[in-house]
């Protein structure tokens, strides 16, 4: 019988060891785009949606609509975004240069980051998180191109990403900020 109990005991905590080392969403920090920490533990009770950015894409524009739906809904969730010059560099500028621009041409409040790298093997550790199941406990991803949202739940879990196509202020979106009711396309 005691050796029953300690085999069902290891074999708990086997099945249990991946869960419990789990970083948290909460877990992490970044630099903002001034060069202060950033402590995502910050955020608890609230939706976030982690979007990367880059100053001269076709997807650009999504800055202001980023903005509205930040304004419109900022009680509820948090944007931040995560400048990167992953594809075909289009985010080239310093921190400064970035910072300047999203102020100048789009107004933005929401929270900047420091550029980082969301793929390959300079990935921000965020990111590493956000695009791997084994970390983050729900999902595989890739980020595809710039403005990928990533969707925090208010719990700190991941609950699912939208393409760089689909806009801010896009049903979708809006349902998932409001309602918490979202669908991972495949």
């Amino acid at each position: 019988m005691k050796k029953k109990v300690v085999t069902i005991a290891a074999m708990m905590m086997l099945i249990m060891a991946p869960v419990m080392s789990q970083k948290s969403f909460y877990d992490f920090t970044a630099e903002t785009i001034d060069g202060k920490q950033f402590n995502f533990a910050d955020l608890k009770g609230k939706k976030v949606i982690i979007v990367n950015t880059a100053s001269k894409c076709e997807h650009t524009p999504q800055y202001q609509d980023l903005e509205l739906l930040y304004k419109a809904y900022k009680q509820k969730v948090v944007i931040i975004g995560f400048p990167a010059n992953n594809f075909l560099s289009q985010e080239p500028g310093t921190n400064a240069e970035i910072k300047e621009f999203c102020d100048s041409k789009y107004g933005v409040t929401f929270p900047m980051m420091a550029k980082i790298s969301v793929k390959g093997s300079d990935m921000h550790p965020l990111y590493q998180w956000l695009t791997k199941k084994s970390a983050n406990g729900v999902l595989d991803s890739e980020v595809s191109w710039n403005f990928q949202k990533y969707l925090i739940d208010e719990n700190g879990k991941l609950v699912g990403y939208l393409k760089p196509a689909v806009k801010p202020l896009s049903d979708e979106v809006v349902m998932w900020v409001t309602k918490g009711q979202f669908t991972q396309e495949k």
